[in-house]
């Protein structure tokens, strides 16, 4: 397992690039079983955002060094969780292992390859499921229990990716992205579970960058607001992005700075307020 880069200077655009070909050599093998799953993660604003055709004065994404997959829950319920994971094996992925070798069932990664981690979740099922717990589904195969990700299947895009896959396969396939409303919940709910900066940037980064401005943001979050854990993500963002000196702007200027950064940190304040009031209106 490769620690999670801490700056934006320590993430490298040929790693983005890997993760890119293992998503896109993932989709080569699951073949329709991709209508099941939906792409989370760090991966979502360079796939959701044209990195070709930014604005000017606008950076790249830094990217991400592992591929965050979202399974549907119809997938248990109807028994096709069996083809997953064979086509998964006959792919060559197998569960990955710890620093201290035990096995790791929810992350899984072909063994000798440049393949990048793969790391699966899924939406509770009950009330009583919790979040950050593993749902078993085989012995060696487990998916982390994330509450909101159904608002992902609610809220998605259909992405073209066309490349090279992580075995030098020319190849384009069509995959479901995790759209940007769903996008800001989960990193909401994923920065309030565990402060990260990396999380805070995520947020920050499409909600800045996104179409044509922050209101498609919000028009995709609208939609979502009947669920209480988009109302949760809401709160979040009002209590830690929207002062000046407040967690997420503090940490989006860490991550990309190192430090305080009274210009990023009014950026980042400028767009979530602009984002709260559009939710609200």
């Amino acid at each position: 397992m490769t620690d999670k880069p801490k700056r934006a200077s320590e993430y490298k655009s040929e790693q983005l690039e890997l993760v890119r070909s293992t998503c896109l050599y993932v989709a080569s093998k699951l073949g329709d079983l991709m209508d099941e799953v939906v792409i989370v993660g760090g991966l979502v604003p360079s796939l959701l955002i044209n990195q070709t055709n930014l604005p000017e004065g606008t950076s790249a994404h830094v990217g991400t060094i592992d591929l965050d997959i979202g399974l549907t829950l119809a997938l248990l319920e109807e028994g096709r969780y069996q083809s997953f994971t064979e086509r998964l094996r006959r792919a060559g992925f197998e569960p990955d292992r710890s620093e201290e070798g035990r096995q790791t069932r929810q992350r899984w990664r072909i063994t000798d390859s440049d393949a990048v981690n793969i790391d699966f979740l899924i939406p509770p099922s009950s009330d009583a499921d919790q979040g950050g717990k593993l749902r078993d589904i085989e012995k060696d195969f487990a998916a982390v229990i994330t509450p909101g990700l159904k608002l992902a299947f609610q809220d998605r895009r259909g992405v073209r990716l066309e490349g090279m896959t992580i075995f030098g396969e020319r190849a384009a396939r069509d995959v479901w992205v995790c759209g940007p409303g769903a996008f800001v919940v989960l990193k909401a709910l994923a920065f309030d579970g565990r402060g990260d900066a990396k999380d805070a940037y995520d947020l920050y980064y499409l909600v800045r960058n996104f179409g044509a401005g922050v209101e498609e943001v919000a028009a995709g979050l609208r939609t979502l607001l009947k669920d209480r854990e988009a109302q949760k993500a809401l709160t979040v963002l009002e209590r830690d992005f929207h002062e000046h000196d407040g967690l997420g702007p503090l940490r989006v200027a860490e991550f990309l700075q190192g430090g305080p950064d009274d210009e990023i940190q009014a950026d980042v304040v400028g767009f979530i307020r602009r984002l709260l009031t559009r939710c609200a209106g």
